[in-house]
């Protein structure tokens, strides 16, 4: 029996290796896949557990609604009217269009890309519900800020949120302000016998916004323990205040940023754009179907598209 040459040991130890570390690397990749599979599944979970609980929280306040309170307002949710629907889709189609006929210059195109502005709808959807989240907020920071401010005056707690929503529309003289109807809602439950408590609970329910929730249990466990209320509402309007002042901060430090990175993006269309206007043989070989130039300008495309979001991901502090 021959012994085997030393390269054909190195060979076959080689191949060894190789199928150890592919077959290391497949467990690895795997057990991502599981860990990465199980992650999704609690959190599809949690999130229908979290719409079951609020669907149930919602009917609860609804059956309680008296007559007369005008309708409330669920902030976790945005339905948007006819004219937000229609401008959102049109404008989102001609700036999706005039990228197709930059990038393409094929009608079929053009068509197609125009079409995904009927798909906008659902990002503005979410964009029009965080800003009138924000705006509520910031409503109801000079809220606590006045209530704090009528407790600090030894009203009670019903009075002084009767002295705040007088206040609020010195503020806002508009009616239809988020946190006017929110208060005179407050209000008119309480002047019709139901609990104060009660009432600041559904408000943060359907408010959605972390702040306010926090405020109701810190409102609605002093009240019933007893507390001190003015201390505890000016330690939350000062928590309050400090928070919107930091994200307000941080806002200024990034918008100069933040218009930077859209210059950036908006760059290479523009570069493009001004050679197909000054230039245009110069770019033909990118618009020939019967090459890659169509490939090359879908891979820039792509990467334009995922440094936008990259940049909006970036810019997106939460505090």
């Amino acid at each position: 029996m021959e012994l085997l040459s030393s390269e054909t040991i190195q060979n076959i130890v080689g191949v060894v290796v190789s199928i150890g570390l592919l077959f290391f690397l497949v467990i690895k990749i795997q057990k991502r896949r599981i860990k990465t599979a199980k992650k999704n599944l609690e959190k599809k979970t949690e999130e229908q557990q979290k719409k079951k609980i609020r669907s149930t929280q919602m009917r609860i306040i609804h059956q309680r609604q008296q007559e007369g309170l005008g309708e409330l307002i669920d902030y976790a949710d945005y339905h948007m009217n006819f004219k937000e629907w229609i401008t959102a889709v049109v404008s989102a189609g001609i700036i999706f269009g005039i990228m197709g006929y930059i990038f393409y210059e094929k009608s079929i195109i053009i068509m197609i890309m125009s079409g995904f502005g009927l798909l906008f709808p659902i990002w503005r959807r979410k964009q029009l519900l965080a800003t009138r989240k924000h705006i509520l907020n910031l409503q109801f920071k000079e809220a606590v800020q006045s209530l704090s401010a009528s407790l600090a005056a030894g009203r009670s707690a019903e009075s002084s949120f009767q002295e705040v929503a007088q206040d609020l529309k010195l503020l806002y003289p508009d009616p239809n302000t988020y946190i006017l109807k929110e208060f005179d809602i407050i209000n008119r439950r309480v002047e019709n016998g139901e609990p104060l408590e009660r009432a600041i609970e559904d408000f943060a329910q359907r408010s959605d916004v972390e702040d306010i929730m926090n405020f109701a249990d810190v409102f609605v466990t002093c009240k019933r323990t007893g507390g001190s209320l003015v201390e505890v509402m000016k330690r939350t309007a000062e928590i309050i205040s400090d928070k919107l002042e930091v994200q307000q901060d941080i806002k200024v430090l990034v918008s100069q940023k933040k218009f930077e990175a859209q210059i950036l993006n908006v760059m290479p269309v523009g570069m493009v754009l001004l050679l197909k206007l000054t230039g245009g043989d110069y770019l033909n070989p990118l618009y020939d179907w019967n090459g890659v130039g169509p490939i090359v300008m879908t891979v820039c495309l792509v990467l334009l598209i995922l440094s936008y979001l990259l940049g909006q991901k970036i810019m997106n502090i939460k505090v």
